[in-house]
């Protein structure tokens, strides 16, 4: 049932119209509301595994998955690449630096270019995946296609040969699958973090072939960001994550051989003396991992400011950055993502490998930070621990053939045989876990990881020396994204989410660009590696809520509708009485025309005041025609849109309200109620507090 009555009041000799609309118990808007989500699948599959044993098995699934998925991700890399560059990885960047330009100019410029055009392609597709969607069922689709759609565009990106790396996606398709897993067969919130930390140890696990790098990653990226209060039992947490990271490194021991992501050179240390040096390695690494932050942070402003400024299409930009790199691969094709095989030339691991010299190890450094945070900036899609590594062994090995250089040529006038020291390759590979450790804060990952690739004791010394020193310098210049573990009531009082509850993220979330982002002195984490911010799974819970309640189940029935006559000073009072700050204009017929605010009547009444001094009853018409921009509505929902798509409208136009129509007709429909940020949080806490005691009845039955 439909109600709708206008209230008339005289004033001033004429006749005032308003009127007050809503939706009683019958109204068929109401049948919108009786959709349920899917969820018998799940049940049954829960009742197949016996009590108490889903956390592991849930794991064990995570792993499984994603160890499949990073094998099936890494073959087609491979695959992209060499159909693209036909053998020429097999052969080299050192027999392509040697080519004559004219013969390899078009496949190195117009290799990447074209890896940039499909990926430009791929994320229009993602960006029109977020749009405003009509039904449950199409929600889910849409969110499982989204993590697909990046990884293709990964494979795209890295097979092309862009300066970024497959680590950072395989550890985002571990995060996914722990999703789709959490939700299929454990939707306890706390299980969630420790299925978030599974998928993260078997992706990196996985992506490297190295089970305990993987599992400390798991504790550094993810447990030690979160929350104590939403931390799970230490032990399951451990066998979760363990479990996990043993079967997906198995996996891609199986599926991609067992020989490490790179070859580890032969090396040797000479005294224990080469500490000091070590530290000092640790410091220049701990800088260029602050200049590779820096540099992308201003990548990210400059190509904002470009785009914005120049008007150069979003879609053209990771074009842009392919076709950059394809430019400064002419020159210094080593900056190429061919696998690991760059990494190799740069340790020297094979014997036919050529010699590079200090000297071009110091501009590899340069062209590989500028060409890696142009692909970032550019909208390419890959992980920065790849192109970390290269970084670190550039500068390692060029430390030590400096280092070696001038004591060999001071060792003969000072006879110090105490400054005897080890292979260039021992500081390239130390120069590797520090830069890991600087860019990407996981010191203790770092540190396992090269440990379990060499296999030698004898490197932890110099490895926890230059990466304690590195990420030490870095740990003030770049921030993780910080979560807030405390609710805010609606009175301010701050409330501790407490253990063994569901925990949601009740606030409403929007999509705000930081203005502060050109002055700010610390480099958000993000920005560099995504794969590094999936800890926080509260804009997962909404999102499942969001996916899951429809507008007619939160929007208002309720609300204040003028038409083209009514006085504002009419309308103002009617908004107060009703506790709103917007109206709905309507004309004769009840169709929806229009959109009031009171910041709108706000500023009309300031400028008419500072414009006449004479006292004036001003009409809503007169502010609609003052501005075209005023009154006019940029978008409304109908009542069997989700939750998610609507929120998604409001950002995207920057407002915090929509009208809610029966069906879109030139946004000229019925309208049947108004949706806003408030209702749209009070939705959330509602189903969120209804699916807690959904749980709880479960337990205890």
């Amino acid at each position: 049932m439909h109600w709708s009555f206008k209230l008339s009041q005289g004033q001033g000799g004429g006749t005032q119209d308003m009127w007050l609309s809503g939706i009683g118990p019958d109204d068929p808007a109401d049948d919108y509301a009786n959709e349920t989500s899917a969820g018998g699948v799940a049940a049954v599959i829960k009742e197949l595994i016996p009590q108490g044993n889903t956390p592991i098995i849930s794991a064990c699934f995570v792993g499984l998955f994603t160890g499949i998925s990073v094998v099936l991700f890494n073959y087609a890399v491979h695959e992209i690449r060499d159909f693209c560059w036909d053998g020429i990885p097999y052969q080299g960047a050192s027999w392509l630096r040697e080519e004559p330009i004219e013969a390899k100019w078009a496949r190195v410029i117009l290799v990447p270019a074209s890896g940039g055009l499909i990926v430009s392609l791929l994320n229009m597709i993602r960006a029109a995946i977020e749009g405003p969607t009509d039904g449950i069922v199409i929600s889910y689709i849409k969110s499982a296609l989204k993590p697909i759609l990046k990884t293709v565009a990964a494979c795209v990106t890295l097979g092309t040969g862009n300066s970024l790396g497959p680590e950072g996606p395989s550890v985002e398709i571990g995060v996914s699958i722990a999703k789709g897993v959490g939700a299929v067969l454990d939707k306890g919130a706390q299980r969630k973090l420790s299925l978030r930390a599974a998928g993260s140890a078997a992706g990196l696990s996985s992506g490297f072939n190295a089970a305990v790098a993987g599992c400390f990653f798991a504790v550094e990226s993810v447990l030690w960001p979160s929350p104590a209060e939403s931390s799970p039992s230490l032990t399951n947490m451990t066998s979760m994550v363990i479990l996990s990271a043993v079967i997906a490194s198995v996996l891609s021991e199986i599926g991609l051989g067992a020989e490490p992501a790179f070859a580890v050179p032969l090396y040797d240390f000479r005294s224990p003396s080469e500490l000091p040096l070590y530290l000092l390695l640790g410091v220049f690494c701990g800088l260029v991992s602050v200049t590779l932050s820096k540099c992308t942070a201003f990548m990210l402003v400059f190509i904002n400011d470009v785009e914005r400024v120049v008007g150069i299409p979003k879609a053209a930009l990771p074009v842009l950055g392919g076709l950059a790199v394809g430019l400064i691969a002419l020159a210094y094709p080593e900056i190429l993502y061919w696998g690991f095989q760059n990494v190799d030339v740069l340790l020297e691991s094979r014997p036919s490998m050529k010699v590079l010299s200090a000297d071009l190890l110091l501009q590899l450094v340069a062209v590989k930070i500028l060409a890696t945070s142009l692909c970032r900036a550019s909208g390419l899609v890959g992980g920065y621990y790849a192109p970390s590594l290269f970084i670190g062994a550039a500068t390692g090995m060029a430390y030590g053939k400096i280092v070696s250089y001038m004591i060999s040529h001071s060792d003969p006038i000072f006879h110090l045989s105490i400054l005897e020291v080890a292979s260039p390759q021992a500081y390239g590979l130390v120069g590797m876990a520090a830069t890991l450790a600087g860019v990407c804060q996981v010191p203790l990952t770092a540190v396992l990881l090269l440990f379990e690739l060499t296999q030698d004791y004898r490197i932890v010394l110099p490895l926890l020396a230059a990466v304690g020193l590195s990420s030490w310098i870095t740990s003030g210049k770049t921030k993780r994204k910080e979560i807030d573990n405390t609710k805010e009531s609606k009175e301010g009082n701050n409330i501790a989410t407490p253990p063994e509850t569901c925990s949601y993220n009740f606030g409403v979330q929007t999509s705000i660009s930081s203005p502060d982002l050109r002055e700010s002195n610390e480099s958000s984490i993000c920005e560099l590696e995504s794969s590094l911010c999936l800890n926080d799974d509260s804009d997962d819970d909404n999102g499942n809520l969001a996916n899951e309640i429809l507008v007619s189940q939160a929007m208002r029935t309720r609300y204040v509708a003028v038409m083209m006559s009514t006085s504002l000073t009419e309308a103002v009072s009617l908004m107060l009485e009703e506790k709103q700050s917007s109206a709905i204009i309507v004309d004769d017929s009840n169709h929806l025309i229009g959109q009031l605010t009171l910041g709108d009547i706000q500023r009309f009444t300031e400028f008419s005041r500072a414009k006449s001094r004479k006292p004036q009853e001003f009409r809503v018409s007169e502010l609609c025609s003052s501005n075209s921009e005023r009154c006019r509505i940029p978008d409304t929902v109908t009542p069997n849109m989700s939750l998610g798509a609507a929120q998604a409208l409001m950002d995207r136009h920057g407002i915090s309200q929509l009208p809610v129509i029966l069906e879109h007709k030139d946004h000229g429909g019925h309208p049947i109620g108004l949706l806003d940020k408030e209702s749209i949080n009070l939705a959330y806490r509602a189903f969120a507090i209804k699916e807690c005691l959904g749980c709880f009845l479960h337990r205890t039955s």
